[in-house]
């Protein structure tokens, strides 16, 4: 089990928030595989004040897509009290607070990662949080800015003593991105320092490498972020890994071809025919990964706008079943 704050989960490995990926249905049909707690997109703090169009739809939910978390972004704490307002419209239990992002967009304005480089700023932000949200508060943070400037420990126990519930960590800086090793010896340090929950991230990929990452970090859990792009399937096979060291079968056509078609649905029910269609094309790249011969089969896929079309090319996957 996994436990942060009030919220306890019968299996320690959760689906990570991806930008431009975690919409209600990828949540949904990763959570049909397992995925005890999932997370929205990142989302600013302005733009949750703002109630704009997109943000509402970004935190749309189901009783059925719980425990979820949000996760906000965010430099400045005179922000979130107007989002905190604006977030109790909403149905969620858990806030992730990001200073882990490393795209240049978001650190040029001293968002995301760049908080590594004020360990105090980005513990006087989370107090905030703490203080006045309603839900258990978390952080997401990298192993520093560089490999120069490596401040995990240093981070995680002002985060701590902030009163966060729980703590991710990705195991690269912010200059590797998602490049080169993760550092389980940070992710380690970490652990060995807090007191609450730590909660590790990077390349955890497969079962094996997410048995990796517990054996080598003492974590508490784990995140599965890109991992689960086109494979929710994951979480049934790290849930039996873990179990039992069991290493259990892929999914066959059948099954798979039923997922794509149930993911495609859901998006469709969501967004509408053509937002949707246009939406589930990068969905049907990463489902389609590791099969031969599909780029002509991808390539039709986005061609198409209709449902009725990617549903024939989804069909035509029975031709590739070899992996």
């Amino acid at each position: 089990m996994l436990r942060i704050g009030n919220i306890v989960l019968p299996f320690p490995c959760v689906l990570a928030p991806l930008s431009g990926v975690s919409d209600l249905p990828f949540r949904l049909v990763n959570r049909a595989f397992g995925a005890p707690l999932a997370f929205t997109e990142m989302i600013d703090v302005r733009a949750i004040s703002q109630r704009d169009k997109r943000t509402r739809k970004m935190l749309s939910s189901t009783p059925d897509d719980r425990p979820l978390g949000v996760q906000l972004l965010s430099n400045d704490e005179k922000y979130i009290l107007s989002a905190l307002d604006a977030l109790s419209e909403y149905h969620y239990d858990l806030l992730d607070f990001n200073a882990a992002c490393p795209t240049p967009k978001v650190t040029r304005k001293n968002k995301g990662a760049a908080l590594l480089r004020e360990p105090r700023k980005l513990g006087e932000i989370l107090k905030v949080l703490v203080d006045h949200a309603k839900v258990p508060v978390t952080v997401k943070i990298r192993t520093g800015w560089d490999e120069d400037s490596v401040n995990a420990r240093e981070i995680a126990l002002y985060a701590e003593d902030a009163g966060i519930s729980a703590l991710f960590i990705h195991g690269r800086t912010k200059t590797q991105g998602y490049s080169g090793v993760v550092d389980y010896r940070h992710i380690k340090e970490v652990k060995d320092a807090l007191k609450i929950p730590v909660i590790a991230s990077g390349d955890n990929t497969s079962a094996p490498l997410i048995k990796k990452m517990f054996d080598e970090t003492g974590c508490d859990g784990v995140a599965i972020a890109r991992g689960a792009l086109g494979n929710p399937w994951i979480f049934r096979e790290a849930a039996r890994f873990l179990q039992d060291g069991t290493v259990i079968e892929r999914p066959n056509m059948d099954e798979r071809i039923a997922t794509i078609k149930k993911h495609l649905d859901l998006t469709i029910e969501h967004n509408g025919e053509q937002r949707g269609i246009g939406i589930f094309h990068k969905f049907f790249i990463w489902y389609t990964r590791g099969l031969r011969g599909t780029k002509p089969l991808r390539d039709k896929a986005f061609r198409t706008g209709t449902k009725s079309g990617l549903l024939d090319a989804i069909e035509e996957l029975r031709m590739h079943d070899t992996m």
